[in-house]
């Protein structure tokens, strides 16, 4: 049995689309096939969270596991499961016993795939090649089976129904079911002379080579879908669809958050002290930014419009710089001389510059004694 789509992401069946983003960038983080690698109990893992959340990111996908869960009966789950209400309505109404054809179009089957991008890739978007194996439509027979020249004929059988009929006794009377033709397999035809390209199998499996165009803005856990790019459809039946899911790599000196991102830099006393202009690293390059004089450590300063492109729409997110005070190390005689007379000349209240820890510390006390 399936596990609950929201016991696999660990989310309350109230949850919000950016809690359920949340849980999954997570899980497909530590559940990576790329961080996991040979490890056959985390591939399962990462396909299991994937799967659910391809159905709860989605609206309608959401409200229809919501109603019916994994037992869907527009996905042909539930009532037409073998052994489930389904297979007994049709034993007695004329369906019945698993018989099913199989002659009509098919949809070809959803394929993914996960693509890894670096912090700037997925900032500034990118074109990448990717090799995706797949079924195709045989180009010999167009996917019929048959060798050129050549026809499928109408099964003598079951004529053409992929079904043939069996009369039961049992305890209630005789009762008819269907069975699935042995002679077609179901197809409702038969091929004579199988086509030489493909086996009869109207498919053959090539590999591709795709152009992705990945948007500036994109996210981790971020899924593309490329319409019809999936495994090839059966008796004409349409192509499924290819999704990309992206795995984005984390950087070494931005973290994101939204459409922003954050930073440290370190700074040095006297720069904190008399003010002074940095140089700091941002997604376009350096930029000049500047310290006042008196700049305490963890000051923020935001850097407008350096932050990550919006994926819909023009503008762009900022850049926080939180400002981290440095002490110096290994100094020579002189400059501790130098640093007891700034001491000394200078009262503790403004070596502190705002109040210091040990003076709120004191009023607190103070107040607490009345």
């Amino acid at each position: 049995m399936k596990r609950d789509n929201y016991e696999v992401l660990g989310v309350d069946r109230s949850a919000s689309e950016q809690e359920i983003k949340k849980a999954y960038r997570k899980l497909a983080r530590q559940y990576h096939p790329d961080v996991n690698q040979g490890d056959k109990g985390a591939e399962e893992k990462f396909k299991e969270v994937t799967d659910a959340y391809d159905v709860l990111s989605d609206p309608e996908k959401r409200a229809r596991y919501d109603q019916f869960g994994h037992t869907d009966p527009s996905q042909g789950g539930g009532f037409g499961d073998a052994g489930g209400f389904g297979d007994i309505f049709d034993m007695f109404f004329g369906g019945g016993g698993g018989g099913q054809r199989r002659g009509g179009p098919q949809r070809g089957a959803d394929l993914r795939y996960a693509m890894s991008l670096t912090f700037e890739e997925a900032v500034f978007g990118v074109e990448k090649e990717i090799q995706i194996p797949r079924d195709e439509t045989c180009t010999d027979c167009q996917g019929s089976g048959a060798a050129p020249g050549t026809h499928p004929t109408t099964c003598s059988q079951c004529h053409g129904s992929g079904q043939v009929k069996v009369l039961q006794r049992t305890p209630f009377g005789q009762i008819q079911t269907a069975r699935t033709c042995s002679a077609c397999q179901g197809e409702g035809r038969t091929v004579s002379s199988p086509c030489s390209g493909c086996k009869g199998q109207g498919k053959v499996r090539k590999t591709r080579t795709i152009k992705i165009s990945i948007p500036q803005g994109s996210e981790d856990g971020l899924q593309l879908r490329l319409t019809g790019d999936g495994e090839a459809g059966a008796k004409g039946g349409p192509s499924g669809d290819l999704y990309i899911i992206l795995q984005v790599k984390r950087h070494k000196f931005f973290e994101r958050e939204g459409n922003d991102v954050y930073c440290e830099v370190p700074i040095t006393f006297i720069q904190a002290a008399l003010g002074a202009e940095i140089d700091v690293p941002t997604l376009d390059g350096v930029v000049k930014m500047k310290i006042p004089e008196g700049t305490q450590t963890a000051t923020v300063f935001r850097l407008k419009g350096h932050g990550i492109p919006h994926r819909r729409g023009s503008g762009r997110g900022d850049q926080h710089v939180r400002t981290i005070l440095t002490t110096p190390t290994k100094l020579n005689e002189k400059q501790k001389k130098l640093l007891r007379e700034f001491g000394d000349v200078t009262p503790e209240n403004q070596q502190m510059g705002k109040k210091s820890v040990f003076e709120k510390f004191k009023e607190t006390l103070k107040d607490a004694m009345g």
